[in-house]
Parts: structure tokens; C-alpha cells; sequence
């Protein structure tokens, strides 16, 4: 009798064991899971999902298409839609009530006739990008043109620029005209696009002899070559805002996508492309 009660003692002393290691390692298992949803819901474990609009200026078409492909691959449950207009023509839509998330503008006007008309969230608009205007003509040109100042002389039979009511290439392009006195004689010859690579694509196919764009849309091409720069103080500052829309269904990967531009890795894409950090 004595030797079978060691024996069933022995056997629970196993037993408990064994069931006190099973617990440890469900409860670590437990512990580890906890961790894991708590680093996804937080901090750089972050992991949203969902689609966001972004209407953004015409010129930035070439730089965002990239953006858009890095940003997603970082992002694998983010995806971005991108929809490319005269800044003016996408003021428009959000007034109208398109359905966006972001609003990224080529010119301040815009973005402060939104802001003005509560349309856009006030503290998420930053000014970001800095870009300059350009003369460009077609690669190769012997039209001699040379200079802004050159747009009112015989050398110019047609100008392609942006429409001024919505283009604000055409805007910047109007306040350089007039600072030299000369707008008048260059409406004459002005044949009017409905955004900046409208221009850019007359220019690289000759079918003005001239056009005023960015300097980004010019590094794009190899079609055409820069004649002149505006003068310094010409027009105002080509200053590029983004902002949040206020409609926005998707505030929260919205402002990610934001802290994403302002930060060193897509500055760096920016100016590979010539835009410039705003001071």
C-alpha cells in the first residue's frame, strides 16, 4: 500500500507540471497578442486602411504619380487617388461638393478663397512647395526668343498661356506682363489653355512659337528648353498649399499622408523634380 501511494503522488506531482506549463504558455501567448493589437492601434505599428482623393494642381502630375507609388508601398492598406486640374477648375469641384479629402493648390488663391468659405480645415493647410515661371519654346527654336520682354515683339506671332481665371500659371503670367508694361500687346497673341501642361504640350508640339509654365513642367520635357525666367519680383511668390478638405470622410489617413509631404523623404522626391521647400 505504501509503495502505490508513492506512486499516485508522483503522478500528480507530473500532472501539475504539466498543467502549470501549459498555463505559462498560454498566458505568454495571451500577453504577446495583447502587445501585437495594441502596437497596430498606435504609434508607428499604425496600420489604417482606406482610400483617400487628393485633387491637386496640373503641374504636380509627374511628382505625385511617384509619391503615390511609394507612399502606397509603405502603406500597403492606403491607397491614393489622384485626380490633376487647373487649381481653379478643382476650387470649383469642392465647392460643388465633390467628394475629396485633399486639396493640393499651385497657387494661394485658391486655397484661401476656401478657407475663406469654411471649406477647408484651417489648421491641417500648409504652404510646401515653392516653384518659378518660365518662357519655354521648342527644343532647337532659332526664334531667338530670349526674354519675357521678347513676347511683344514680331518674334511672336503666338503665346500660349493659361487661362487667368483658373490657371494660376496664366495669373502669374498676367503679373509679369503687366509689371513690364507689355500685357495688352501679349493678350493679342495669346491662345489660351485650360491648364499649364495643356501649354507645355503646344509648346512641345510647335504650335506656338512660345508659353509661360513652371519650371518643373519644363524639366519634364525634352521637347522644349527654358528662354527666360520672370524677372525677379515680377509676380508674386509660386507658393503650392495643401490642406485637408472639410467634407472629408477620412481625416485621419489624410493628415498622415500630410506629415508623409512635410517630411525628408518626399521633399527629396520633390525636388528631384524642381519644386523647392517653402522657408
Amino acid at each position: 500500500m505504501k509503495i502505490k501511494k508513492n506512486r499516485i503522488k508522483k503522478v500528480f506531482r507530473l500532472d501539475g507540471r504539466s498543467k502549470t506549463k501549459s498555463f505559462l504558455l498560454i498566458f505568454t501567448a495571451s500577453v504577446l497578442l495583447f502587445m501585437t493589437a495594441c502596437g497596430g492601434a498606435s504609434g508607428k505599428g499604425t496600420s489604417k486602411t482606406g482610400e483617400i482623393t487628393i485633387l491637386a494642381a496640373a503641374s504636380l502630375t509627374d511628382v505625385c504619380n511617384e509619391l503615390k507609388e511609394v507612399y502606397e508601398k509603405e502603406h500597403p492598406g492606403v491607397s491614393l487617388a489622384f485626380s490633376f486640374g487647373s487649381s481653379g477648375a478643382l476650387q470649383t469641384q469642392i465647392e460643388e461638393g465633390a467628394p475629396c479629402d485633399i486639396f493640393f493648390s499651385a497657387a494661394l488663391k485658391q486655397m484661401d478663397a476656401l478657407k475663406e468659405e469654411k471649406l477647408m480645415d484651417d489648421d491641417s493647410i500648409i504652404n510646401l512647395l515653392e516653384n518659378k515661371i518660365v518662357m519655354v519654346v521648342p527644343r532647337g527654336s532659332e526664334s531667338g526668343i530670349a526674354s519675357f520682354e521678347d513676347a511683344a515683339k514680331d518674334k511672336v506671332k503666338i503665346i500660349g498661356l493659361g487661362e487667368p481665371e483658373s490657371v494660376p500659371a496664366g495669373q502669374y503670367a498676367e503679373q509679369v506682363f503687366t509689371s513690364l508694361g507689355i500685357l495688352d500687346e501679349v493678350k493679342a497673341k495669346a491662345n489660351y489653355g485650360q491648364d499649364v501642361r495643356t501649354v507645355l504640350t503646344w509648346v512641345e508640339e510647335d504650335a506656338v512659337d512660345c508659353g509661360v509654365v513652371y519650371a518643373t513642367d519644363a524639366y519634364t520635357s525634352d521637347k522644349v528648353q527654358i528662354a527666360a525666367e520672370a524677372p525677379e519680383g515680377s509676380c508674386d511668390k509660386v507658393i503650392y498649399p495643401a490642406g485637408i478638405v472639410a467634407a472629408s470622410g477620412n481625416k485621419e489617413i489624410s493628415s498622415e499622408f500630410l506629415e508623409f509631404l512635410k517630411g525628408d523623404e518626399a521633399m527629396k522626391i520633390f525636388e528631384d523634380y524642381g519644386f523647392t521647400a517653402v522657408d
